[in-house]
């Protein structure tokens, strides 16, 4: 599923940049595409596939050529006379072929496949947990442009709303309920607005220029970042690309014990030798001759024994520690579990929180607006109040975008 996916955003990045929407699912694997390492899954299978090709050769037929012209000091000679014998040359040549066909190897090279191919595995499996942590940073981007977003939307409401502040100040001011100075006061937080603005969109822009770069194409910056829902539905069993390398590693470890007890069973084969030279197999021919050599050979190496029980309880002791980091990757994992849970939980107490201030606060400042209108308030303290307003949503934005954010750590620490 991941090459289809990886073939379907390579597409689309070749297709041009600029996106109308984007989701946080289209950028992790965008991102993973894009990623430098993604490469390596074809040359890890290729490898793959290149030593399991040369593992199946073995059961082929071994063939082996030699030649050898030789001079000796001296030959062997017959203590008796031999009719049409004269002795042997002492320049001898010969030339041999030896085709050897394995009947049973014990099970060597069914194992050395094995080994191979849970290798790649361990490899593939390694390359995953690299890529899965580029959804932590993806998750980092995101959340903060739409953080900016929401705040940049907020900020513009807030102008709004100093200007209509500015233009009822402006008409107390001609009806000498107000003075140049209230009038001031709200073109100070007007232009501490506009800061604040500047300060958001270029921060906006820093990150949407990083997730660009991440995800491997442009991203417009009209593009709109669809906002996850904050009701939906998370698991809590750990899925993680972690506990398919730990398996993986199991599976490698018992293919080496396949190898090891492969290594003590004996070998059957089938071997021919043909040759042609001077001496042939009639010793007392000295004339060019060819000859074979047919049958069946049985080898069994004891050598391996010595090391046997070593071997096994190295694996043994890998596979402890194995089991040992796998244990200890669930049992952190179960505690950031609970911690995001609880954050969860208590960001969206804080939010029910945030309507209530709002909701107080809007009902502070609306009275402060009549008390200035009614000139037993000052512009100061009702900008005092409207600032408490904008702090109270402001409060409950950033709520908002962290509660989406926990909930994204939550899915990414288990990765449901």
């Amino acid at each position: 599923m991941k090459k289809y996916l990886i073939t379907f955003w390579a597409v689309v990045l070749s297709a041009g940049s600029g996106f109308g929407q984007l989701t946080i699912e289209q950028c992790y694997e965008m991102a993973e595409a894009n990623y430098p390492l993604i490469v390596q899954y074809g040359l890890i299978e290729k490898t793959r596939d290149y030593n399991l090709s040369n593992a199946t050769k073995g059961y082929l037929p071994q063939i082996q050529l030699a030649a050898q012209a030789t001079y000796q000091s001296e030959v062997t000679e017959l203590p008796i006379t031999v009719d049409g014998f004269s002795g042997l040359s002492r320049d001898q040549y010969g030339a041999t072929i030896d085709i050897s066909q394995s009947i049973w190897d014990g099970g060597a090279i069914r194992a050395q496949k094995e080994n191979i191919t849970t290798q790649a595995e361990v490899d593939l499996r390694n390359l995953d947990v690299t890529l899965y942590s580029i959804r932590d940073r993806v998750n980092q981007l995101f959340f903060g442009i739409l953080l900016n977003d929401e705040m940049i939307a907020q900020n513009d409401t807030y102008l709004k709303d100093l200007q209509r502040n500015y233009n009822e100040v402006e008409a107390y001011v001609q009806t000498g309920l107000a003075n140049q100075a209230d009038l001031d006061a709200v073109a100070v937080e007007q232009v501490q607005t506009l800061q604040n603005r500047t300060q958001l969109v270029y921060s906006r822009s820093a990150y949407l220029q990083m997730l660009s770069a991440l995800i491997g194409t442009s991203i417009d910056r009209d593009a709109e970042l669809v906002k996850p829902d904050p009701g939906q539905l998370y698991g809590t069993r750990i899925e993680r690309p972690e506990l398919w390398l730990y398996d993986a590693q199991f599976r490698n470890l018992d293919a080496q014990k396949l190898e090891i007890r492969a290594g003590l069973m004996p070998r059957f084969n089938i071997n021919v030798t043909g040759g042609y030279g001077k001496p042939g197999l009639n010793m007392f021919s000295d004339k060019l001759s060819t000859y074979y050599i047919a049958g069946v050979s049985f080898s069994w190496n004891f050598g391996r024994l010595y090391t046997r029980r070593n071997s096994l309880n190295t694996i043994e002791l890998n596979k402890g520690m194995i089991a040992a980091q796998r244990e200890t990757f669930l049992f952190n994992t179960e505690l950031d579990i609970t911690q995001n849970e609880n954050e969860v939980a208590k960001i969206r107490q804080l939010i029910d929180s945030d309507n209530d201030i709002i909701r107080l606060r809007g009902s502070v400042k609306r009275s402060a607006e009549a008390k200035v209108a009614n000139g037993t308030m000052s512009v100061l303290d009702l900008m005092k109040e409207v600032n408490a307003e904008q702090t109270a949503i402001q409060d409950k934005i950033v709520h908002e975008i962290q509660l989406l954010q926990a909930i994204y750590n939550l899915k990414y620490i288990t990765n449901n």
